[in-house]
């Protein structure tokens, strides 16, 4: 295992917001970032977003956290970027690459990043919107776009060719790390490495299947079949035995 994931050149990211969890994760090494959003904040029960922001924060400085902004206006979400953004230097404030009724917020970037601002834009799932938000960002300011590959995918549309095209667009501009957003399955850090991508930001029950990666085949065929055979016992399965002619 540890062969294969030392060959690695894309950045892992922890998705989540569950404080315990990520506190967890930031003891592996192979965890170099966090994101965080508004759903996944609602399932763990997230109540008072300052608060936790600030837990969090606290026992995690020395990576790159994301926090989104949680209005729907233009003007307020940049206020509550410059708000995020003053909580600590390692804050990536997520902005999301449009609002609800389709308005894009580049200029909402570009104002943010002109003042040193590192946001992380969201949602992305086309190519001419990536390229269209590189656009916004300002000099040599910090910025990831996040792609959301896994959404893509779930059309039935091939992401990779996708984020390598955007990898290409902006690969004179090392201020912009490209992440692969909501990845479906591990083999997908291998997908997002081969092409180049910079990061990609799973959850803890992708990242958990890390443990998987090299594990003998055939072992790990037995292992399946041992599974199957000790849940038909526990649930007491049973089939009638036809008598042998």
């Amino acid at each position: 295992m540890a062969g294969l994931l030392d060959t690695l050149q894309v950045r892992l990211f922890a998705d989540g917001a569950d404080l315990a969890s990520m506190i967890r994760l930031s003891q592996n090494p192979l965890i170099v970032g966090f994101t965080t959003n508004p759903t996944l904040m609602r399932k763990a029960g997230v109540t008072d977003y300052e608060a936790f922001a600030k837990q969090v924060l606290g026992a995690i400085t020395d990576r790159p956290i994301s926090f989104e902004v949680v209005s729907d206006e233009m003007a307020e979400m940049e206020e509550q970027a410059l708000l995020l953004s003053s909580w600590s230097s390692n804050v990536y404030v997520k902005i999301p690459v449009t609002n609800t009724r389709g308005e894009f917020t580049g200029p909402i970037v570009r104002r943010l990043t002109s003042r040193g601002v590192k946001v992380n834009v969201t949602a992305v799932l086309t190519v001419e919107q990536a390229i269209s938000v590189s656009h916004h960002i300002e000099g040599d300011c910090e910025a990831f776009i996040s792609i959301f590959a896994g959404r893509i995918a779930d059309t039935g549309r091939d992401p990779l060719p996708m984020v390598a095209e955007v990898l290409d667009y902006v690969k004179e501009r090392p201020n912009i790390r490209l992440i692969w957003a909501s990845p479906r399955e591990l083999l997908n850090v291998f997908q997002a490495n081969e092409i180049g991508c910079h990061i990609i930001t799973a959850t803890e029950d992708v990242l958990a299947k890390l443990a998987l990666v090299g594990r003998d085949l055939e072992q790990y065929s037995l292992e399946t079949v041992a599974m199957f055979h000790k849940d038909a016992i526990s649930a007491g399965l049973t089939l009638p035995t036809p008598l042998m002619a």
